[in-house]
Order: C-alpha cells, then sequence, then structure tokens
C-alpha cells in the first residue's frame, strides 16, 4: 500500500511545547581505507542529514539531525553523546534503508537498545522508531523519475528491462528467522513499477540479489545468473536500478555486471543514479518524522509483550520485541559441520580436506618422519 504523503492538517506546536526534538539516522557505514571514500561517505550523509535539517524548519519543526553509524564514525555512540550533551527530549529515530531487515536496520536498532539500556538519560528521554519507509509516496515518485530519466536515454526506451538489483540477505534469514526484508523489497518495487504505469510506462522488469558471500544459500534470484539467462533469451537493452545502493553494491553494478551483461550478448546498458537529495523525496521523509511526532513517548523497560507482528510506529524495545516474538533463533551465516553432497557441504568438505594435507606436509617437513618418508616420496622433490 501507497503511504500518500502530506503534511499534516494538526498543528506540530502541540508536540513541540519546550521539547528539544532530534532525528537520528543510522546507517553501517565503511571503511575509511581509500582517500575517496572519507569524502565519499561525507557527501552521501552529511549533506541529506542537512537538507532534512533544512525541510523540517521549512515545516516549522526546528528539530537537530543526527547520524549514526554502526561500524564507522560517525559511530552511534557518537551521535547518542552529541544528542545528550544537545539536550535532546524528543526523539524520531530513522534507519537509513528503505526496508527493515535484521541484518541492516535491526542491527542498528540492536546496539541502540543496548546503548539506551545503560543510560539513565536515554531511557527516559521520548522517542519512536520509523523502522522502514519504502512505501512513502516521496520516494516511490523520486525512484520513478530517477528511472524515466535514465529510460529516456536510449535509443528505443520501450524495448528496455528494468532490472532491480538489491543487496541479498542469506535465505535463512527470511524463511528461519521471519525477515521481512524480501516482502518488503518486492513490495517496493511492485509499488515503483505502478508509479511508472501511471506515467504509461508499462516496461518488463526484474528483480535480482547481488552480493552474495559465504557457502549458505541467499535470496534469488541471483543478479549474475539472472543477468546471463536474459541476455540468453535475448534482451538486448538493460536498466539497472540500484534498489538498497552502498558502495559495493554500486561497484558490483558498475564493473563487474555491466562486463558481465556485455559479454552476455547485452549491447545498450545503464544504470540509475543512487537516490540522493531529492526534493521530494526529502521533502516526504520530514512528512514522516514529523507524522511520527505522535508516537513519541517513553520506551517501556521491562517486560513488554509485542502487540503485533511488525509495529508501523514504537520504541526500539517495542519494535524489536514484536520482532523477536515472531522469530526463531538466528540462524548461522556459515555451517560448517555439514557433511554430504550439497553444495555448501562440498565447499567445506573440500577445504577441512585441503587443511588435513597441509597439517601433514608441515609435520613431515619439521620432523622429517611420517608415511611420506616411510613411502620415500618426500625425498624426491628435495
Amino acid at each position: 500500500m501507497l503511504l500518500t504523503s502530506k503534511t499534516p492538517d494538526v498543528s506540530t506546536s502541540q508536540f513541540l511545547g519546550e521539547d528539544r526534538i532530534g532525528v537520528l539516522l543510522l546507517n553501517l557505514g565503511g571503511p575509511e581505507t581509500l582517500e575517496d571514500v572519507q569524502p565519499f561517505l561525507y557527501n552521501l550523509f552529511a549533506d541529506p542529514a542537512e537538507e532534512l535539517r533544512k525541510a523540517l524548519c521549512e515545516k516549522n519543526v526546528p528539530a537537530k539531525v543526527y547520524v549514526g553509524m554502526r561500524y564507522w564514525h560517525p559511530f552511534t555512540e557518537e551521535a547518542i553523546e552529541e544528542i545528550k550533551r544537545d539536550g535532546i527530549t524528543k526523539l524520531v529515530v530513522l534507519p537509513l534503508y528503505p526496508q527493515f531487515s535484521i541484518s541492516t536496520s535491526g542491527s542498528s536498532l540492536r546496539l541502540l537498545e543496548s546503548i539506551f539500556r545503560e543510560d539513565e538519560y536515554l531511557v527516559n528521554m521520548q522517542h519512536t522508531v520509523i523502522p522502514s519507509w519504502y512505501q512513502r509516496e516521496g520516494y516511490i515518485k523520486a525512484m520513478g523519475d530517477l528511472i524515466e530519466k535514465e529510460l529516456k536515454k536510449f535509443n528505443r526506451p520501450e524495448e528496455v528491462v528494468i532490472f532491480f538489483s538489491a543487496h541479498g540477505v542469506p535465505l535463512a534469514y527470511v524463511e528461519e528467522a521471519g525477515d521481512p526484508y524480501k516482502a518488503e523489497m518486492e513490495e517496493c518495487v511492485d509499488l515503483i513499477m505502478e508509479e511508472l504505469e501511471k506515467r504509461n510506462i508499462r516496461n518488463a522488469f526484474t528483480l535480482a540479489y547481488q552480493s552474495r558471500v559465504g557457502p549458505v544459500e541467499w535470496l534469488k534470484p541471483y543478479t549474475d545468473d539472472t543477468i546471463i539467462d536474459l541476455g540468453r533469451k535475448g534482451v538486448k537493452s538493460l536498466l539497472a536500478v540500484p534498489i538498497s545502493e552502498h558502495i559495493e553494491t554500486l561497484e558490483e553494478i558498475d564493473v563487474e555486471y555491466k562486463e558481465l551483461a556485455l559479454e552476455s550478448g547485452i549491447e545498450n546498458w545503464g544504470r540509475v543514479p543512487a537516490l540522493g537529495c531529492e526534493p521530494t523525496f526529502i521533502s516526504d521523509l520530514a512528512d514522516a518524522v514529523i507524522e511520527s511526532l505522535p508516537y513519541v513517548g517513553a520506551m517501556a523497560v521491562s517486560n513488554l509483550e509485542a502487540r503485533q507482528s511488525l509495529v508501523p510506529l514504537g520504541s526500539v524495545e517495542e519494535l524489536l520485541a514484536a520482532y523477536d516474538s515472531q522469530r526463531r533463533e538466528l540462524p548461522p551465516l556459515v555451517t560448517v559441520w555439514e557433511w554430504g553432497w550439497t553444495k555448501s557441504a562440498e565447499t567445506w568438505n573440500g577445504r577441512a580436506a585441503m587443511l588435513a594435507v597441509l597439517v601433514l606436509l608441515v609435520l613431515e617437513v619439521t620432523t622429517g618422519e611420517g608415511f611420506l618418508h616411510q613411502w620415500g616420496i618426500l625425498p624426491l622433490f628435495r
């Protein structure tokens, strides 16, 4: 369901009073390993945060906006200390992921929950969480604008296949742990295509998942397999849409998948820019913050029972409790002790065998004893 964005009719003054409003944007972040990574992160996070602050001020909500990242500066802990120094009394937590996943938004919220529980100021601070916003009208329209603009660059726009590529998650997260990511991603793509259809754009489209690692099965179809399959089916024009973009996914799309597409017979390749500070998007994100203000409340810290499977708005603890009530224990990413002829097991069995051979060779060389010496094999290589 598309959430129509509009500035709330009710005056926000009743929610502000003497309160100091803060908005905490959450993301994972990335390592500062190359010279261009630091300015990239600044452009990606600092500028949109500033634009959101301006949009809120224009809507008569003078809020301060903070950025807290899970794995790099500014860390979530650093953002929280700044929030405390500024005396924020009401906080809206907004993960910068359109779709909710336990591996992204969930990870950031888990950290935030642990920080809240250890600090008396934070326990008593009123707050709420916007867990996902992929269905917001501003986001959908902004994505539609980006896609429509790129389609016009093709000689025959109507023949272009729109290729949504999302970052994958292990299949077990969805099937065993109840992660809503796949369902929200599919609904998001459907909403974007519905928006394009309103503009008389009825191109064929598909959704695939990229960036899988390790021996376990991830969400399918895989991006690389899908590109090869489209080439075999005679598709000549492909427009890639990074629907959960960051450094990793964009690099894969721009380099690896583009090369694979051209090798697979696709002649015309395009890529939609990552969503940035499009006014429609930022304005609607500000509306989402304003709409959440009536739901800001103190976090209950004891024996909270989830009200529904996934609350659209609630405290950090409410949201996580609602999710935890619906899931079993999160399965491990890597199953080492798996024997048999499955693809995963075959990989690890082979690695175990190689490790055993290496151990035997080290013993042969260091001790001068062992079955290779006894058979007269090892001396031949000296």
